[in-house]
Parts: structure tokens; C-alpha cells; sequence
């Protein structure tokens, strides 16, 4: 882990997109955070020494989706394949609830972890990320305390590293190159996850603070960052997202509630998705898992 003292920074953004705004100045107070994405090493230990099994990996109760196709209800993970014909109007094109696919069965049934010890674990719903954390005497970070991890020091940089995406023609994050969803030029190396540390760290040393995976946050997802910016005489200081029962999208018929995801993922692309940014956010329901979404911890207690 590596420990950031506490600090003020500027938190969203008013140039991107409209859930990021208004972009105001928080302080946080110092904490100890993962230096990478807990990766498939770091899962399996955690499921060897606990016996621990996914959301992915159980039979959904039918109470819990009332109406849903009982052949549906079986364990099963989110997987992105790309699909033939370009357009980015419909995601259920690339989307697919996939039986069998899980942490270790990334792609699907007949795939596998092997080889892939040094990637983010991914297919982990928040019950897992959190079950994780508790074992390691640990927890998820809030919105405010991830992104002020992953700005490294840099007052309202677009990314983690400048204002720049791919300066001098390097890679600094594992994101998507190409039409998305039907071109992946993989400039940066990487189709799907990359290990942890293919890129370089951010200026507090950490590492894949963008890009390859969204991570998992502690906070209730809020439309914006309105109601948390506070006013210029009083400094908004460990702020906290919404509530539970507003993060649900009741309008779209949704009535789970979502967490904030962070830091965009090996599938974000400059023609579709502008999220591999500090400021970026996502909102996310607490029951899904998918190829694409990992977490790290932190701890606000003495050093590990």
C-alpha cells in the first residue's frame, strides 16, 4: 500500500460529462491505498483461505428478480464481445450475460485465469469487492479519496499523468484504440486486461489508476456533485455521495440501488466512452459483475 497524507484538490470536472460537474475543491484526510487493482493472485488467496463464492458464481434467487425468465436465473457475468456491424446506439449488441463466465472463467465457461495471475480480478460484484476488503481488515475508498488517489498530485489534470492522452506518442493507460465497439487496434499493447503494472504509475506511485479496469467505490451514486460541493467559505472535507434510495434509476424501471465506478477501463475509447479520467464517473448497479470491473482497497488506520 502506499500512504497519502491528507490533502485539498479539485474534484470533477465542468469540461466533460454533465454527472462530473460543478468541479469544486474537497479535502480529504490521509489514508493508506493499494498500489494496484487486486488482482487474480490476490483473489484466489482470499478464496483459499475462505471458501468465499461470487455473486457470479451463485443460483440468483427468483424473490430478489421478480418477473425475470426463470432461464435466466442461473450464475452467470456480463462479457463484451465485439460485434460484427459498427454503431454504438445499442450495447446489448456487445453486452451478453454470459452462464459460467466468472473470476476465474473471465470469457466464459471454457476460458481461463492461466497465466493471467498478475491481472485485475474481474466478474466482481461490490458484496465480493467488500467481502474482500473486510478479510484483509481493509475497505472499499469513497469517490473523493479515489479520486484524489488517482489525480497524483495534479490540480485539475484532464488524466492521471497531464492533460495530454498519449503523450509523445506512448501509452499510459490500457484503454481502447479504434471504432469502438468493432475495432480494437490494441495500440497499447493490450486486447482485454493487462497486468497491473504494464503501465506506468501515476506521481503517488500507483498504478492502473486509469484505464484496464473501473473500480468499485464506497459511495451511493448521485446524478452530480452538486449537493456535495458546499460553499467558497466552507471547505467540503471527507464529502460522501448519496443515498441509497436515490442511486436508483427508478425512471428506466431499475430499483437496485448503484454505487460510483472509477477510472474507465481497457473498453473506453475516445469515439465512445471518455471515461479513463480522474474525474470520470459511472453509476452501477450492486448486483453486476462484468468483464471490465475490479476494485482496490484503502485503510484509514496506522500502516499495514
Amino acid at each position: 500500500m502506499v500512504r497519502l497524507p491528507g490533502g485539498t484538490f479539485r474534484m470533477g470536472s465542468d469540461v466533460h460529462y454533465p454527472e462530473e460537474a460543478p468541479a469544486h475543491l474537497v479535502a480529504v484526510d490521509g489514508f493508506w491505498i493499494d498500489r494496484f487493482p487486486v488482482t487474480n493472485a490476490d483473489f484466489a488467496h482470499f478464496v483459499a483461505a475462505t471458501g468465499y463464492v461470487t455473486l457470479a458464481e451463485r443460483q440468483p434467487r427468483p424473490e430478489d428478480y421478480p418477473g425475470a425468465d426463470p432461464a435466466l436465473l442461473v450464475p452467470a457475468s456480463l462479457v463484451f464481445r465485439q460485434p460484427g456491424q459498427a454503431g454504438t446506439d445499442d450495447w446489448t449488441r456487445w453486452w451478453h450475460l454470459v452462464p459460467g463466465a466468472d473470476w476465474r472463467h473471465p470469457q466464459g465457461p471454457d476460458s481461463t485465469i492461466d497465466g493471467r495471475a498478475d491481472h485485475p480480478v474481474v466478474h466482481v460484484a461490490l458484496a465480493d469487492a467488500e467481502a474482500y476488503a473486510r478479510w484483509q481488515g481493509k475497505e472499499l475508498p469513497t469517490e473523493a479519496e479515489w479520486e484524489y488517489a488517482a489525480r497524483g498530485g495534479l490540480d485539475g489534470a484532464a488524466f492521471a499523468w497531464g492533460d495530454t492522452l498519449v503523450p509523445d506518442g506512448i501509452h499510459r493507460a490500457n484503454t481502447w484504440q479504434g471504432r469502438f465497439p468493432v475495432e480494437n487496434l490494441a495500440e497499447d499493447g493490450h486486447v482485454g486486461t493487462s497486468p497491473v503494472a504494464a503501465f506506468p504509475a501515476n506521481g503517488h506511485g500507483l498504478y492502473d489508476m486509469i484505464g484496464n479496469v473501473w473500480e468499485w467505490t464506497a459511495d451511493w451514486y448521485r446524478a452530480d456533485h452538486a449537493a456535495t460541493a458546499g460553499k467558497p467559505c466552507c471547505l467540503p472535507r471527507n464529502p460522501r455521495g448519496g443515498s441509497e434510495a436515490e442511486s436508483r434509476d427508478l425512471a428506466a424501471g431499475d430499483r437496485l440501488p448503484r454505487k460510483v465506478l472509477k477510472g474507465g477501463s481497457h473498453l473506453c475509447a475516445p469515439s465512445y466512452c471518455r471515461r479513463y479520467r480522474p474525474a470520470a464517473r459511472q453509476p452501477q448497479t450492486v448486483d453486476t459483475s462484468s468483464v471490465h470491473i475490479g476494485f482496490r482497497c484503502i485503510r484509514r488506520s496506522p500502516a499495514p
